[in-house]
């Protein structure tokens, strides 16, 4: 089955809501592996991983965050809808599921 992996940028007021925590329950929720960190330049960045479908609904939610936040926009940096499998072991760097890096 074909995997889908993006590298996502979110930006706005999206440190310091809980937004990382959501978009893991998120993420965990629809299947999801990857992860998601604080940037220094105060975006919120991460990979996902899994089938077209789910992460589309993933993006979707990306744009909205939780009721705290407030997205201004969500860039996508990398966008594979057909990614190898170590295309996605070089991006995940050993995620087994879907983690809040620090």
């Amino acid at each position: 089955m074909s995997q889908t992996l993006i590298q996502f940028k979110v930006t706005g007021d999206v440190q310091g809501v809980s937004f990382r925590y959501y978009t893991q329950k998120e993420a965990q929720k629809l299947g999801l592996k990857g992860y998601v960190y604080n940037h220094d330049d105060s975006s919120v960045q991460g990979i996902a991983v899994g089938v077209e479908d789910k992460v589309k609904q993933f993006q979707s939610y990306l744009s909205k965050g939780p009721s705290t936040a407030q997205v201004h926009n969500v860039e996508l940096i990398q966008n594979n809808s057909s990614a190898s499998e170590e295309e996605i072991k070089k991006a995940l760097g050993g995620s087994s599921g879907f983690e809040v890096r620090r």
